[in-house]
């Protein structure tokens, strides 16, 4: 059976942990720092700010990620860790809530702090999937995972969307005191939604012994895990498209609605494109495990991208906002599906025996490609006013990991 106890716990974390995704990554955090935390500084300047601190995030997380993988694994401690690194995420989401108007520096701060919690437990949460279902249905229990984040993060966008449209009937003063509130509310919503992967997923412990010298062992480990990964052509091969075109991917996510936001689009106007992409993201995404489970992950990837680059290249000319709205029902049509089965062809290509130190080394990749889309971004809003090159500079990204993935051989792991 596929769904049991243990596959729908474990995917309970999407839903959890997507509510940090989708209100405070994508929407609240940027609309916020542009219209409150710098409020009067200049559009460009603040997407150089959102742009650097995403990328300083990710940063810190590709260096942790393989010692947190080595170190889980040897000790058996990933819902541990899991539970540590999700907890400082929650705790530092809530407290972007208390941080008063004009203290930008804060909120970065506390934004950083969450976002490596964040990106870090998923190291662990991802190769927990290892644990609770078999080979054949990486595809739809990693697509089940996206898809009931895309839903719990969008309930949770719509409740604060309705309390943005009427903050007297939930008793607040204004629509930024509902945004400070949104802040607490997230970090409640990941905390408590997490516990059932914390009572009821199974972990397995590895052969690696950690005993001394738990961060020079973990590195040594890393090293080992490099050898290995070079044995493995279609693991190199993947991890190679994989870094182009997802860090392409978590750019549009990270940026459009400062994208949109300095095209002029209104903030109510962009959070509630942002929640379509997710309800719309919901079906989709289960939609695309279907596919990858059906007629395997790299067809449903190739989708994706010829989607995204097409989307990025329309940007450039786009004026008005039901074309932003179009733009997020089309984005949330295949963000999920990408993100889900990029997971799963990554899990079918990797020996079965260490799932968390080659999930450490893949949430590395994962994390340093998510340094390189804003670094693009950060580089053009330094030298230039233009919003358009936000999207445009990450379109030869999903062009080279496109053509980096056709080199693929599925059918085999060497």
């Amino acid at each position: 059976m596929i769904l049991n106890r243990k596959v729908l716990a474990w995917a309970l974390y999407d839903w959890a942990n997507s509510a940090f995704a989708l209100s405070v990554l994508a929407v609240l955090f940027p609309l916020f720092l542009g219209s409150y935390w710098s409020a009067g500084d200049s559009g460009a300047m603040v997407t150089a700010r959102l742009a650097w601190i995403t990328a300083a995030a990710s940063g810190i997380v590709s260096i942790l990620a393989p010692v947190f993988g080595t170190i889980a694994d040897a000790g058996g401690y990933r819902k541990r860790f899991l539970l540590v690194l999700a907890l400082l995420g929650a705790i530092m989401t809530a407290a972007l809530g208390l941080v008063a108007e004009g203290d930008w520096p804060w909120a970065l701060a506390f934004y950083l702090m969450a976002s490596v919690g964040f990106y870090s437990s998923t190291v662990f949460y991802d190769s927990l999937i290892i644990d609770v279902t078999e080979p054949r249905y990486y595809s739809f229990v990693s697509s089940l995972g996206f898809a009931l984040g895309y839903l719990g993060g969008a309930i949770l966008l719509g409740l604060h969307v309705w309390m943005l449209l009427r903050p007297e009937l939930f008793g607040f003063s204004s629509a930024n005191a509902v945004i400070r509130f949104a802040f607490v509310s997230v970090g409640i919503w990941w905390a408590v939604f997490m516990i059932p992967l914390i009572a009821f997923v199974p972990e397995q412990k590895s052969g690696i012994a950690v005993a001394k010298g738990a961060i020079r062992a973990a590195y040594a480990e890393l090293k080992k895990t490099i050898r290995h990964v070079r044995r493995y052509r279609n693991v190199v091969l993947f991890l190679c498209a994989y870094w182009l075109y997802i860090g392409a991917v978590f750019t549009v996510i990270s940026m459009a609605a400062n994208y949109g936001q300095r095209l002029g689009f209104g903030q109510q106007d962009l959070v509630t494109a942002f929640l379509i992409t997710n309800f719309v993201g919901f079906p989709a995404t289960l939609l695309y495990g279907y596919f990858g489970h059906r007629f395997g992950p790299k067809r449903g990837i190739y989708f994706a991208l010829v989607v995204y680059v097409a989307v990025s290249t329309w940007a450039v000319f786009m004026t008005e906002v039901r074309q932003f709205y179009v733009m997020a029902i089309i984005i949330g049509c295949v963000q999920g599906g990408v993100q889900g089965l990029s997971r799963s062809l990554y899990a079918l290509l990797i020996p079965p025996d260490q799932p968390g130190e080659f999930f450490g080394f893949y949430n590395m990749v994962t994390k340093f490609s998510h340094v390189l889309g804003p670094v693009l971004v950060g580089l053009a809003a330094t030298f230039t006013d233009s919003p358009e090159y936000v999207l445009l500079v990450v379109t030869p990204l999903f062009i080279g990991g496109g053509l980096l993935l056709a080199a693929i051989n599925t059918d085999a792991n060497a």
